[in-house]
């Protein structure tokens, strides 16, 4: 009996697949992985005091911001929580500060940087903390979809409006074509100012929040919105379909929302009787539907605070909030659960860790600069561009 060896095979890695094994970057994309020096071990006791030390050394150079979605090893180190944009405007507000460091994700820190000056450097602790919606509209895919717009006759009409989570190229090519950004709590007046310029909307990159939106918050219906898939030869619609819809919707969504389904809501419900279904609008639009509530993060957070004693809660957004605010709000007798019996963390927002702030602040006291996030010039013009369209909204 005889054992084959094993020949070499003369293959050479595509990039994608050397972008996947964490080799390579692309700087096009949300997803960074490079993170050069070296991490504290996780499991090492002094974590919290070496981040408390290194901290205290930057003093008032350094300003942490703390994305509600952050695991409580990270959020105590924060100055300030909030969702991105809250975040990306409490950064410029703080000029004195040389550094800021985002515990957050890629786009978050893109928009601090747009929106701080010049002189203050935007660092994001692990560059491989992205974003999967935002990175399910490229800037050649969204080129690529105006010319399919042009070619149908329709995009003179169409004003694209862009969520705050995308990338700084999907907000620069909004402002390039007469759009603006949004965010979740001001879905609603971006689209109606949108409609007083033109007759269509492109909605990216989420297509739930853009639906329901436009159906649950407007009145459209949802034979008016029509889902533009970026892999599929013309975005998968006909010239007739793009002519006749009011609503062009990305082919994107949020990992962690768009888990929650129907059956969730009906089995909270079997559950724990008299609950209120409280949801994010980035959920599936019938999640959405079978909801008592549906609002922001900030929302979500402010209903709780209203909720009198003794009420029921079931939240669907990403679980390290649900589970603070559940901690939060306990003594005053509110019980807060998670929607879906599966426990659903955001797996890119959960790359920042206790390590990877460490090494960041450590870095910093020592004067050293790592993981700085830096928009190009020409991108922030037009990005920033979009991003006051919508701070102008009445």
């Amino acid at each position: 009996m005889t054992t084959a060896q094993p020949q070499e095979l003369d293959v050479q890695p595509t990039p994608l697949a050397l972008l996947l094994l964490g080799r390579e970057a692309d700087p096009r994309s949300e997803r960074g992985v490079e993170c050069p020096g070296d991490l504290p071990s996780p499991s090492d006791p002094d974590l919290v005091e070496r981040a408390r030390a290194a901290k205290e050394r930057l003093g008032d150079k350094v300003f942490v911001l703390g994305h509600h979605y952050q695991r409580d090893e990270v959020i105590q180190f924060a100055d300030v929580t909030g969702d991105s944009f809250k975040l990306a405007r409490d950064a410029a507000a703080r000029p004195e500060a040389e550094y800021i460091v985002f515990c957050g994700v890629h786009f978050m820190a893109e928009s601090a940087d747009i929106l701080t000056s010049d002189d203050q450097k935007v660092v994001l602790p692990d560059l491989a903390a992205g974003c999967s919606m935002a990175d399910m509209a490229t800037a050649e895919q969204v080129a690529e979809c105006w010319d399919v717009l042009t070619e149908a006759g329709v995009a003179e009409q169409v004003v694209p409006v862009s969520y705050m989570n995308s990338s700084a190229d999907i907000k620069a090519f909004t402002g390039r074509h007469g759009g603006l950004i949004c965010t979740s709590s001001n879905a609603k007046r971006a689209l109606e100012w949108a409609f007083r310029q033109g007759e269509k909307v492109l909605f990216l990159p989420d297509q739930h929040l853009g639906r329901n939106t436009a159906v649950r918050d407007m009145g459209m219906s949802l034979e008016d919105c029509v889902v533009y898939n970026p892999h599929k030869p013309n975005g998968g619609l006909t010239a007739e379909e793009l002519r006749a819809a009011k609503m062009i919707l990305w082919r994107g969504h949020c990992s962690v929302h768009g888990r929650f389904s129907l059956e969730s809501v009906n089995d909270v419900r079997e559950r724990i009787p008299g609950v209120n279904v409280l949801v994010h609008p980035e959920c599936r639009h019938e999640v959405v539907a079978a909801a008592d509530h549906v609002g922001s993060t900030e929302h979500i957070i402010k209903t709780l605070e209203a909720a009198p004693a003794g009420s029921k809660w079931a939240i669907g957004t990403e679980l390290n909030l649900v589970r603070r605010l559940a901690n939060r709000f306990a003594p005053e007798g509110k019980e807060v659960v998670f929607l879906d019996r599966t426990v659903c963390f955001c797996s890119t927002m959960n790359r920042i860790d206790l390590p990877h702030l460490v090494w960041a602040l450590e870095s910093l006291a020592d004067g050293k600069l790592v993981n700085r996030i830096q928009v190009d010039r020409e991108t922030e013009t037009y990005a920033k561009l979009a991003l006051e369209r919508m701070l102008a909204l009445p």
